[in-house]
């Protein structure tokens, strides 16, 4: 009887111990394909929340939001279209670097809308847009704050220059569908200066 006993005891602890072992597993498996994931996002949220656990779920619950999305790649035309407008405006930067950086918040907007994104606040937007562009999605922060102070208090042309730069990092992503391709053979500042002078002689 006590033999008995002592078998299932063991049993017990031994099926405890291999259910501790796969929970233990599993729920490193999770962190890792989060982290994998989301990359530099996945630590800027473990960062910001004091439980790493609430900040895996804040990340499982934007996958979870963008599966029910129908988020799409753009055609050629519109591809065309936004890089267009996207040179226009880094052309205009030249003379306009203010109205060049609203404009060009305003573009990465309409490339969201029209990849499938929902246009929530910037936070949203933000957080919606980290799932499948988890690299460049600081860019986006980075510039839409260098924006809001210019609105605000105003800040220095090379502070401008440098949004322009962040926001065409996600704009990038975003039109060639997380491809880390250029902007269509996008100029750069300098370029868009040296033509701007050209065509003043």
């Amino acid at each position: 009887m006590e033999t008995a006993i002592v078998s299932v005891i063991v049993a017990i602890v031994v099926i405890l111990i291999v259910g501790l072992l796969a929970w233990s597993y599993l729920n490193k498996q999770r962190s890792q394909n989060l982290r994998s994931r989301f990359g530099p996002e996945y630590d800027r949220v473990v960062r910001a929340n004091p439980n790493p656990k609430q900040a895996e779920r804040v990340l499982e619950e934007r996958q979870k939001r963008i599966e029910h999305l129908d988020i799409k790649a753009l055609d050629a035309a519109e591809r065309q279209r936004f890089a267009d407008a996207w040179e226009l405006e880094q052309a205009a930067f030249v003379d306009q670097p203010r109205s060049a950086v609203r404009n060009a918040d305003q573009l990465v907007i309409e490339v969201m809308q029209a990849r499938g994104y929902r246009m929530g606040n910037f936070e949203q937007r933000s957080a919606d847009v980290s799932v499948d562009h988890p690299i460049v999605v600081e860019n986006y922060r980075v510039a839409h704050a260098i924006a809001l102070r210019d609105q605000d208090q105003g800040v220095s042309t090379e502070e401008l220059r440098e949004a322009m730069i962040h926001y065409r990092a996600l704009f990038a992503d975003l039109l060639h569908d997380g491809g880390m391709k250029p902007v269509r053979e996008v100029r750069t500042e300098t370029e868009v200066r040296a033509r701007a002078k050209e065509a003043g002689r």
